[in-house]
């Protein structure tokens, strides 16, 4: 007699998505999706993980990493329906990856401290790579495998990161600095004159220009030891919570947003920037004022 698996147990979940995945009985919405179909959805849960480990929230995050676990299982059933990978192909692949990159853990291999173990992680997977690309008959690069899928600024930090571990960096954070200021030029001077390069597109000069900015200032960043998506993430959290408290004050007062001066608005944000350096006295400061006698 087959004894149903435990609550907790993955063949439940394995099950599970088989049933959804039966053309007889499954769900049709299940039915219909292909691996390039719920790739936005592993994508959104991915970053529903990052949210919730950002926010600290350990119930969301067991929730999040439930609905992560399921997109590994949807793809490993949709392989398995076409005779490929199962799950516990992927399983088995992962843990042999896991024992082969700790050599000193699983093995006879000394590794001094978490940087040097770092450094021979990274030598485990060019190794990886190089084996790889022999594989397939192709160059290799040291560029290899940096997904095109990534975030823009994670893929630039993760290229430049390569290009460094070969030499191709600079080797004083100053001259990242005025590298800064001659991409800055550079798009100003694609804005004054947006025909001089690409005439029949000029917003592609200025397009491109501003992308060359962006790309020096996450190498910038990385000088610093700076993660560019987490310091944009924290950008986002900072303006957007300031943001709402302009809006409440606002809303306080009776004032429609729409008929608010940019002056309003400016003073109402330095307010919001003070009351988080100091609470007290920025709300004694909000009290014996009002945004039209600050405009």
């Amino acid at each position: 007699m087959n004894v149903p698996p435990e609550a907790g147990d993955i063949r439940r979940l394995l099950d599970i998505m088989a049933k959804l995945r039966n053309p007889d009985g499954g769900c049709p919405w299940d039915l219909e999706q292909s691996f390039e179909t719920i790739v936005p959805y592993t994508i959104e849960e991915a970053y529903e993980v990052a949210d919730a480990i950002h926010n600290g929230d350990m119930d969301r995050l067991r929730d999040e990493l439930g609905d992560l676990l399921f997109q590994v299982v949807f793809c490993a059933q949709m392989s398995r329906e076409t005779g490929g990978f199962d799950f516990g192909t992927v399983v088995a692949g992962v843990s042999d990856k896991m024992v082969r990159r700790h050599p000193h853990v699983f093995g006879d291999m000394d590794v001094a401290d978490a940087k040097a173990q770092t450094n021979a992680w990274e030598a485990h997977k060019a190794t990886e790579r190089e084996s790889r690309a022999s594989e397939e008959g192709r160059v290799h690069s040291v560029l290899d495998d940096v997904a095109q899928a990534l975030p823009a600024l994670l893929r630039a930090h993760k290229l430049q990161k390569r290009a460094a571990r070969v030499g191709f960096d600079w080797t004083d954070v100053a001259d990242v600095h005025e590298k800064i200021a001659e991409e800055i030029d550079e798009l100003r001077e694609a804005i004054s004159n947006p025909e001089k390069n690409q005439p029949e597109k000029p917003q592609d000069a200025v397009a491109e220009e501003f992308g060359d900015l962006l790309f020096v200032l996450v190498n910038y960043g990385r000088h610093l030891g700076i993660e560019p998506e987490t310091a944009l993430r924290n950008a986002n959290t900072k303006f957007e919570r300031r943001f709402r408290q302009v809006e409440a004050e606002m809303e306080a007062q009776g004032l429609d947003l729409n008929d608010v001066s940019l002056a309003e608005y400016d003073a109402a944000w330095e307010r919001a920037k003070a009351r988080e350096r100091d609470p007290s006295s920025a709300a004694n400061s909000r009290n014996s004022s009002t945004l039209k006698e600050s405009a």
